[in-house]
């Protein structure tokens, strides 16, 4: 390749793109946290440290639950206090879900307390390290995303990495801030959205497509959730952590408008898979048959989208209840009725969640066809020429 070819590659807008994302997703990294909590900051320096002795005589159980403190002696593997040695204690409350116990050679994330002089005070474990696992499974992932499909699989990690930082620094900071999640949720999605299938598919008619049927399909499920949350007489606070959040002094926070903005933004992912394949299918019908009339094409559209409503419907099913199923068995080895614990405000949120979710993926295939084909169709007359020209005949002049 000449140095003016890989120039003229290089700056190729969809690579001027995704040099832009990358730049915005940089940018996100680094940007401070836009939300200031009113309570103070948990203080004290987070280390990693290697658990060498354990002493469980403070712990009581209480059937299958341990409450108590477990006394630990850590020793400290970076940061100023490398190599020293200090006592931590790991706080059980009897729940299994948050506790977790610790022994010889476990690596703690732990927090260190220190006065003026630099010196220790106290140290807890916080919890077992991981992050290591979670850098290195994420850094896997991207490898063999990258070597299956290339610049295209760079594109779809760099989207990846975009939408996390677009929720972790714009949506959660926003709707702590007091801004409307629901507002807010839309214009986050909309930008990951746009970006995710600019990357991907291009700055093209394909991903114009894709991005006007994806957001015609999330608009209706969010409208739609509005309209049926009231019926079902669920509270927001169905979602875990909610009081947690709310006692946490953000009382003033809408429960109810977050559930609905987390119901389309859960929704987002399959409606875009879905947008994306028809409007790509479509493009490539049209690319090879010109001469198909703007409703011929819709109809093509239509069909590509049936099968794939029909298995993303069950996909969102799954996706949703795999998060409940110790609820669901807890019911079951209760021998609760299932037209009881189906009524309970648990299940109905998920099956909110799943119906809504499936409205919006079952209506993005006809409005991806219908967008696909107002953009994708010929002219008319363009269209004749074509049918024309492909038996050997000649368009009659106009007159």
């Amino acid at each position: 390749m000449t140095l003016l070819a890989f120039f003229r590659r290089l700056f190729d807008r969809h690579n001027l793109f995704a040099l832009v994302i990358f730049a915005l997703t940089v940018g996100l990294f680094l940007m401070p946290n836009w939300f200031r909590t009113p309570y103070q900051p948990a203080e004290g320096i987070r280390v990693r440290g290697r658990v060498t002795q354990v002493d469980n005589s403070l712990i009581q159980q209480y059937g299958i639950l341990k409450a108590g403190s477990q006394s630990l002696i850590v020793e400290i593997l970076g940061g100023d206090f490398k190599g020293q040695r200090v006592d931590a204690r790991n706080d059980l409350i009897g729940k299994m879900e948050t506790d977790k116990m610790f022994v010889n050679g476990d690596v703690a994330m732990v927090i260190l307390t220190v006065n003026a002089d630099n010196q220790i005070i106290s140290a807890t474990a916080y919890d077992h390290y991981r992050l290591h696992i979670e850098a290195g499974l994420l850094l896997l992932f991207g490898v063999f995303l990258v070597l299956f499909a290339k610049s295209s699989g760079a594109r779809a990690m760099l989207s990846f990495i975009f939408a996390m930082m677009m929720l972790w620094k714009i949506l959660l900071p926003g709707i702590l801030k007091g801004y409307d999640p629901i507002l807010l949720a839309l214009a986050v999605v909309t930008l990951i959205t746009a970006a995710t299938l600019s990357l991907v598919a291009g700055i093209n008619k394909t991903a114009l497509v894709a991005l006007l049927g994806s957001l015609l399909g999330i608009l209706l499920t969010c409208g739609t959730a509005m309209l049926i949350l009231p019926l079902f007489r669920l509270h927001g606070a169905v979602q875990p952590f909610s009081e947690t959040l709310l006692y946490s002094g953000f009382e003033s926070l809408n429960l109810n408008r977050i559930f609905l903005s987390a119901i389309f933004i859960g929704a987002s992912g399959a409606v875009l898979d879905v947008a994306i394949d028809i409007s790509t299918a479509m493009f490539e019908v049209a690319d090879k048959r010109p001469d198909l009339s703007r409703k011929e094409l819709m109809f093509s559209g239509f069909a590509v989208g049936r099968n794939m409503t029909s298995t993303m419907v069950t996909t969102l099913l799954m996706a949703y209840i795999s998060g409940y199923m110790s609820l669901l068995m807890v019911f079951m080895a209760q021998g609760i009725p299932p037209i009881n614990f189906i009524n309970t405000n648990y299940v109905a949120a998920e099956i909110l969640r799943t119906v809504v979710g499936s409205f919006g993926l079952v209506t993005v295939a006809p409005f991806t066809a219908v967008v696909g084909g107002l953009i994708y169709a010929k002219h008319p007359r363009v269209a004749r020429n074509v049918a024309y020209e492909s038996v050997g005949g000649v368009l009659p002049a106009e007159e």
